[in-house]
């Protein structure tokens, strides 16, 4: 018998996934591109593109704090 993989887990529900883990999910404790980047593991660029699509879809909210980008989970991310 033989082992097969499971697909890689999309960027988009590893982002998610940790914003919700560390508690990312009101504006006062959202987080920036670049530590979600060093959370994740997933260059900021990438970080930035799959935040577009979360945000997009309603599961991420953006706030801008002190003139910085910064990002929480919205409830129906949560759900």
């Amino acid at each position: 018998m033989s082992y097969t993989p499971p697909p890689p887990v999309p960027e988009e529900y590893k982002v998610l996934s940790m914003m919700h883990n560390i508690g990312a999910i009101t504006p006062d404790r959202s987080l920036t591109p670049d530590e979600l980047a060093m959370w994740t593991g997933i260059e900021v660029a990438a970080v930035k593109d799959c935040l577009q699509r979360l945000r997009e879809l309603g599961y991420v909210e953006h706030v801008e704090v002190s003139g910085m980008d910064r990002y929480h989970v919205t409830k129906v991310g949560i759900m």
